[in-house]
């Protein structure tokens, strides 16, 4: 294991730039996206509140989730563009699926694009989960919080996505993003302090699903 920076605590500009570049408001285009979720719940896998929390719980722990934490703290403490590099491509390397590869590079190429624009950093061609923790060090957020938001961020638009998609009641939605938000916490505080010698994924019938979504008659998200 490896740890993050040392521990300090987060201003309130830290608190709310992360706030902002996690926002629904931020133009990453996530609302486009159901990681595969369309499709389980077209098979039948996902029917209800029950079967939503533990698809997602399964992706956050065993698949994306935990995965796209480790990129996040490895980019964060890259030392060189030649690390970084080698980051992001273990990090497409990792896409179960062309559309999995196309959300993570799309929301990178969005993210990147919008923040450069924003803020006084170089950031360009990197993925997701690489571009935001690369963003992260360059801005001098902590990288603890940075992980922990990006994390809740993702969970809570996939029971977006869920909402729409069962349906779910708002009540329902958001009594799972209650519900998940410790445990995204947790995943981000142990996976943040590890690094790419600890990438698994396990969660086979989300990768799945993001194939079988590719040819999916009629859908309403991008994967």
């Amino acid at each position: 294991m490896v740890t993050e920076e040392p521990m300090a605590t987060p201003t309130e500009k830290q608190i709310l730039t992360l706030a902002q570049w996690f926002s629904p408001a931020y133009p990453v285009g996530a609302f486009a996206y159901s990681h595969g979720l369309e499709w389980s719940v077209e098979a039948g896998d996902v029917v209800d509140a029950r079967t939503a929390q533990a698809w997602i719980t399964d992706v956050l722990q065993h698949g994306a989730g935990w995965n796209d934490c480790l990129f996040i703290g490895s980019a964060y403490r890259a030392a060189s563009l030649q690390e970084l590099k080698n980051i992001n491509d273990t990090a497409l390397a990792f896409s179960a699926s062309s559309e999995r590869m196309m959300e993570t590079r799309l929301q990178g190429e969005a993210f990147c694009g919008i923040t450069a624009s924003v803020w006084p950093v170089d950031l360009a061609g990197l993925c997701y989960p690489v571009a935001v923790g690369r963003a992260a060090n360059l801005v001098g957020l902590p990288l603890t919080l940075s992980g922990q938001f990006y994390l809740h961020a993702f969970m809570a638009n996939l029971v977006t996505a869920a909402t729409r998609l069962v349906p779910l009641g708002q009540t329902e939605g958001q009594q799972i993003i209650r519900d998940l938000t410790p445990l995204c916490q947790a995943i981000a505080d142990t996976a943040l302090c590890a690094n790419l010698s600890h990438l698994t994924s396990t969660a086979f019938l989300g990768d799945i699903a993001a194939m079988k979504h590719e040819t999916q008659y009629s859908r309403m998200f991008r994967t």
